[in-house]
């Protein structure tokens, strides 16, 4: 088993390390606290390339491999949650969607933009009563003969406020279930469709979370996404690859409050000697950093897995569901570290705490990826997850 790095992506690393101290921590804490939306710094993301990582180069992307995508997430979402949130939707969900599954005509047209940054995509699924339970769409889009009248709402839509274009699923024929279920790129500036009030959330402030109201959109047959009843399909197959996004994100957040609580440790004194001395907190540190490096070998096997045109399905659930979780208990752990310092803004843990529980809920809960988890283990013949050779061929 090869555990290096190649050239390339440790230039990916070590860019986006870079670009998240020099370009993100300024600031940081009033963009949280004010619930600014990361304009300059999004618009430096997206001249550095990280908007459209994944994309081909025939289509303006960097045409780089998922592993690459994740050291990047993991840097950013040490230091600005909101920025990688926004990162992760326009490629994981949005790009790699229209790339994968869209018409030649759809990526001409959109994809280019997107993936340079020109214009920011988001993912609409979510509605008040269609959370975890996907096939619940309430919104439907109905065929008018040359094109779909679009009618409903979406929640929590990250980017909801700021993109131009939304990948929207929608019900097109209530009777035949999720197998009537479509997919649709919208634009924002069409007729009918309305942004709600920015959400004022625990974490990510700065990023825009909105719900959004279709009313009689008239949507062209050209921008359905694959054939008549896909959508469900679609949505399933987009949110696997996300899941690496979003475990990347919860990655960086464990990696982020580790080293933080490191760097303390050693700064601060206790009974005349650094508290990193102590074995309470010796252990503490000890405690995440396993939890760490165990995050960090799921969420690169599952980007792995993809890359080598594997099934990723398991490996991403339970890539997001251990990263989520050790980033809630290496966050909480470093508040803890810093004492009375942890609870003040000033030392970046409680942002990160604040920042971890959403990896447990967006792009699927935690007893969403279980479901998918214990789902697959059980329809084997035995208990163990395929060992993969470098070809990504059953070894």
């Amino acid at each position: 088993m090869v555990f290096e790095l190649t050239e390339e992506q440790l230039a990916v690393q070590e860019a986006a390390r870079e670009f998240a101290e020099k370009e993100l921590k300024e600031g940081v804490i009033d963009r949280d606290r004010d619930m600014t939306y990361p304009k300059e710094q999004v618009r430096k993301m997206a001249d550095l390339g990280f908007l459209g990582m994944m994309v081909s180069t025939k289509y303006g992307g960097g045409g780089m491999d998922t592993l690459s995508y994740v050291l990047a997430m993991e840097e950013l979402s040490k230091i600005d949650n909101s920025c990688s949130v926004i990162m992760s939707v326009n490629n994981s969900l949005v790009c790699w969607g229209i790339e994968q599954y869209g018409t030649e005509e759809q990526k001409q047209k959109y994809l280019t933009k997107l993936s340079t940054g020109e214009w920011i995509g988001a993912f609409c699924l979510s509605e008040p009563e269609a959370g975890s339970d996907a096939t619940s769409q309430q919104t439907t889009a109905i065929d008018m003969g040359d094109h779909y009248l679009l009618n409903g709402t979406k929640n929590w839509i990250t980017n909801g406020g700021t993109s131009q274009v939304h990948l929207v699923i929608a019900q097109s024929d209530k009777e035949a279930g999720h197998k009537g279920i479509n997919v649709f790129i919208v634009e924002t500036s069409w007729d009918g469709v309305a942004i709600g009030a920015k959400e004022d959330k625990l974490g990510i402030r700065s990023s825009d979370t909105h719900s959004i109201m279709y009313s009689d959109v008239k949507v062209p047959k050209e921008n359905r996404i694959g054939e008549n009843g896909f959508g469900f399909k679609f949505a399933m197959k987009t949110l696997s690859g996300g899941r690496i996004g979003i475990a990347a994100q919860a990655l960086g957040i464990a990696a982020g409050s580790y080293e933080l609580a490191v760097a303390y440790s050693k700064e601060r004194e206790a009974f005349g000697k650094p508290i990193s001395q102590h074995q309470a907190v010796a252990f503490k540190l000890a405690d995440m950093a396993t939890k760490l490096e165990a995050a960090r070998l799921l969420v690169y096997r599952a980007a792995w897995l993809k890359d080598q045109g594997a099934d990723y399905a398991t490996a991403s659930a339970m890539a997001k569901v251990y990263a989520s979780e050790a980033a809630m208990w290496n966050s909480t752990e470093a508040v803890q570290v810093h004492g009375g310092y942890g609870f003040v803004k000033e030392y970046h843990v409680e942002r990160l705490m604040r920042d971890a529980k959403i990896t447990q809920i967006y792009e699927g809960t935690s007893e969403i990826q279980r479901i998918v988890i214990s789902r697959d283990i059980l329809r084997k013949d035995n208990l163990y997850l395929p060992i993969l050779s470098a070809d990504g061929e059953k070894a």
